[in-house]
This record gives structure tokens, C-alpha cells and sequence, in this order.
């Protein structure tokens, strides 16, 4: 039997437990960091495509060796699941802006390298998920956002069809992170400093300044997240929807921050069905 989320005592040790190596490694650009991660279904048939988002706050010390377990599911389930790497905080380049820079890179590249290197019939990159854990769902959902950025930035995408976000625990307001002191600080690691100091890099990294998104969001949260509250989905829904975006919060009463990365929690089964909501694998 699976546990459940209260009967787990640690739920960080997915943080490094350990799961199979992934079926292809690729790269997206010349530096250390920009590498992906790609786990293939066994269905014979074209799968969806997940670009899979690390949380970690942004830092270093968090990569995304950690999402193994959970993308290496998801891949059993019949996605297609792509891990990129990025720069982060306290590396060279990491932050502002080099973070952006990779995450926007390997968005945009990944899916016909992926295709490419996974060969014919095997995944299909017009049928794309956006997805992050924590504050790679901040980046999820600012990718998914980038056609609202204005068209002078290196960052201005004019929109590629994606199916949808599917975004757990996001941080998907900046502003209320740097507010709320989520992180011990994280969101002014991230953009250099405070709203109050740099108010033009806010309004384009900040999701919550990036709706209405125009395409299908799927948030799940666990009310008892002591990392990033799940009040700040509850607002980013009720802002979202009002704006005429389609957004389903499914919030997990007594469930933590990293219930959601683990399939082997109770949250599981929650987390698979925002998947389904958005792109289910062909039977």
C-alpha cells in the first residue's frame, strides 16, 4: 500500500533518492548547465511531450537530479519527459539574467532536439506540456507567459502551441515571494533585489504580471506547503480565471511541499490526473 502524506516521515527524501539514469542526455547550448535530461515511453506510439521545470528556489544546490523518480513515472505512464538544467542562483551567469536566458533556450530548442535524437514515431513535439515543481513552476508558467512579454526582449516568444501548464506548488508570484520572505530571500536572489528596486524586472519574470496566459493551467497544491503557501495558488487562480484563463487548482488537504515530486506519496494519483487534464498519452 502507498503511504500517505501524513504517514511519510520525511517527505525530502525524494530530494535524493535515487532512480534509473535517463535514456538520452542532451544539450541545448556551449556551458556546463545546459543539458537536459530525456526519459522515453515503451508505447510504440508518438508520445506527448513534458519540458519538466526543477524547483530548488532557484539555488545551486538543487538540480535536477532530484525529479528522477518522478519523471521516470510519468515516462512509464507514456510521456515523454525532457529535464532541463539550468544556471541558478550562486553559479556564474545564474539569476538575473542567465537563468532566464537558459530556461527561454532550452524551451525553445528541446523539443526538435528530443524529437530528433529520439527518433522517428517516437514523441510528438507539437503535443507539448509546460510543467515545474516550486519555483520550476514559476518558470513553467512564465514560459507559458513569454508571448505577453513585451517584443523588445530576448525573452518575447510569439507563442508556441503549448497544450497547457501543469504546475505543482508553484511560486507563481514573485512579488508576494519577495514579500512573504519565501526562501530565506530567494525571489531577490533571483531578479538582484526588491520589486521596490527593480520594478521593469518584476513585470518580466513575474508570472502573476504575465496573465492571462490563453492556454490551459492546471495547478495542484498542498494546503500544508510550509515552503510556498498554498494560498499564493489560491490567488493566482482566482486572478487568472477572472482574466478568462482556464485554471483548475486542486488543493490536497494535509499535504506538504514534496508529496507532489513523489510518486510513491499518496498525492500522487492527483498529480497524474493534472497531467491527463492536459495531454493524455494515446491507449
Amino acid at each position: 500500500m502507498k503511504p500517505s502524506w501524513e504517514e511519510v516521515t520525511d517527505p525530502r527524501g525524494i530530494l535524493t533518492r535515487p532512480a534509473a539514469p535517463p535514456d538520452l542526455t542532451l544539450r541545448y547550448g556551449s556551458g556546463s548547465e545546459h543539458v537536459a535530461d530525456l526519459r522515453l515511453p515503451r508505447t510504440g506510439r508518438p508520445a506527448p511531450l513534458v519540458l519538466f521545470l526543477h524547483g530548488g528556489f532557484w539555488r545551486a544546490e538543487f538540480d535536477r537530479a532530484h525529479t528522477g523518480p518522478l519523471t521516470a513515472t510519468l515516462a512509464a505512464a507514456g510521456y515523454a519527459v525532457c529535464t532541463p538544467e539550468f544556471r541558478r542562483i550562486g553559479q556564474r551567469g545564474g539569476g538575473w539574467p542567465g537563468t532566464f536566458d537558459d530556461v527561454a533556450a532550452a524551451v525553445d530548442t528541446l523539443p526538435d532536439l528530443a524529437d530528433a535524437a529520439a527518433g522517428p514515431g517516437c514523441l510528438d513535439p507539437s503535443n507539448l506540456v509546460l510543467a515545474g515543481h516550486s519555483a520550476g513552476g514559476h518558470l513553467a508558467l512564465w514560459t507559458g507567459g513569454r508571448h505577453r512579454i513585451p517584443a523588445t526582449s530576448p525573452w518575447h516568444a510569439p507563442g508556441r502551441p503549448y497544450l497547457g501548464v501543469v504546475a505543482l506548488a508553484p511560486v507563481s508570484d514573485l512579488a508576494a515571494c519577495h514579500a512573504q520572505g519565501l526562501g530565506g530571500g530567494a525571489a531577490a536572489g533571483l531578479i538582484g533585489g526588491a520589486p521596490s528596486r527593480y520594478p521593469d524586472r518584476y513585470a518580466l519574470a513575474d508570472p502573476a504580471r504575465l496573465i492571462p496566459l490563453g492556454i490551459r493551467v492546471r495547478i495542484v497544491h498542498g494546503s500544508r506547503d510550509d515552503r510556498v503557501p498554498c494560498g499564493m495558488s489560491r490567488d493566482y487562480a482566482a486572478r487568472a480565471t477572472a482574466e478568462g484563463d482556464e485554471v483548475v487548482l486542486d488543493e490536497l488537504p494535509g499535504c506538504g511541499h514534496f508529496e507532489l515530486i513523489d510518486p510513491l506519496s499518496a498525492a500522487w494519483p492527483a498529480v497524474l490526473a493534472a497531467f491527463r487534464a492536459i495531454a493524455s498519452p494515446s491507449g
